[in-house]
């Protein structure tokens, strides 16, 4: 039986409590730097995509920026099957951001929501015994998790009310989230889509916590780079009750992703100012804000998109963007039928280049 929320053990240890200070100060330094990015959608778009492919990947869905940045959901457009699951996760994420932003909470009801859109059904918690969770080498039993459908009800909303209701326990939202991640993963509600669901309940807590504004930090870049520590550690907690190393592990993952994400945002909007200085110099007639920001929105940008952010006609964005290539700020590529225009600047940057 998983014991219900609060834990009654003491988790803010000296250890935790010195990782916790580092974990808060590289945090702040990313919500801060955010700030720099002029439009938001930017980092919306781009990032969020970065956060997907790599929490898909987790789960065995691999796929390669390029396909990733090519594909599109609005167009029901994908480059490979693993890049339509990404982008599946990407708007499950922003779904979920829409949803906090509206309610203030994060509730049952929004989780449900979420593993629908990553899964494309609705099947809802679980009912049916027989999930178990297995060495994805061995083929060996690792973990079974609760299999009384009532019992995962009781659960869920046990951890509903410890995400949303602070009076309940007195601990740091840092530690909160390493402990709602640990609870959500061991009672693994849904028949598929738990990892991915969990790894965008971590980011929607911060956001709502107001540790963050968007919901951007990379933090499933640090959890595969690290994946057997990861399990090791969930499962540790299960056999010993030993929080400890799984909590600084989830606050040495905040902390060294805050850190990369700085270096990745500052890159970006240098890279922005310098683009703005040169088609300003190059190209006077053709500069916009809204052209700078599409071409920092979309790493493989294409003419609809020109023409429905800039509001031009398809001559007019085919024109700009054929200007751009010609003086060297884009790429044109083809794909089948379709003609990609690539900002290989940024595509550079997101892909760890």
């Amino acid at each position: 039986m998983i014991p219900l929320l609060p834990l009654q053990i003491e988790v803010e240890t000296k250890v935790v409590l010195k990782k916790l200070a580092a974990a808060h100060r590289r945090l702040a330094e990313f919500k801060g730097v955010i700030t720099s990015i002029p439009n938001q959608n930017i980092l919306l778009e781009t990032l969020i995509l970065r956060e997907a492919k790599e929490s898909s990947a987790i789960e065995n869905i691999i796929s390669t920026f390029a396909e990733i940045y090519q594909s599109n959901v609005f167009s029901n457009l994908f480059a490979s099957p693993e890049a339509k699951e990404v982008h599946l996760y990407a708007e499950a994420l922003k779904q979920g951001f829409a949803l906090i932003q509206s309610s203030g909470l994060l509730t049952n009801n929004h989780i449900l929501k979420i593993q629908a859109v990553i899964e494309q059904n609705d099947a809802g918690f679980r009912k049916v015994p027989g999930t178990k969770l297995l060495n994805e080498n061995t083929g060996e039993l690792v973990y079974m998790p609760p299999q009384d459908a009532v019992e995962i009800e009781t659960l869920m909303h046990n951890l509903e009310e410890f995400i949303n209701n602070d009076e309940m326990v007195d601990l740091d939202p840092l530690i909160k989230m390493a402990i709602i991640h640990y609870q959500f993963e061991t009672i693994h509600p849904f028949y598929d889509g738990n990892g991915r669901t969990g790894r965008i309940i971590n980011i929607l807590y911060l956001v709502n916590k107001k540790l963050l504004d968007l919901p951007v930090l990379y933090l499933s870049r640090y959890i595969i780079s690290k994946k057997s520590d990861y399990y090791q550690y969930l499962q540790q907690v299960r056999e010993t009750g030993n929080w400890v190393p799984w909590i600084l592990f989830i606050l040495d993952g905040v902390e060294n992703t805050a850190k990369e994400g700085v270096v990745l945002i500052n890159a970006i909007h240098k890279t922005m100012q310098q683009f703005k200085q040169e088609i300003k110099a190059k190209l006077p007639k053709l500069y916009s804000q809204d052209l700078l920001n599409n071409l920092f929105k979309y790493p493989y940008t294409k003419i609809e998109f020109i023409e429905r952010d800039l509001s031009v006609s398809r001559s007019t964005a085919i024109r700009y963007l054929e200007e751009l290539v010609k003086n060297g700020f884009l790429e044109k590529q083809k794909w089948g039928r379709e003609s990609f225009y690539v900002n290989k600047s940024l595509f550079e940057i997101l892909s760890n280049k």
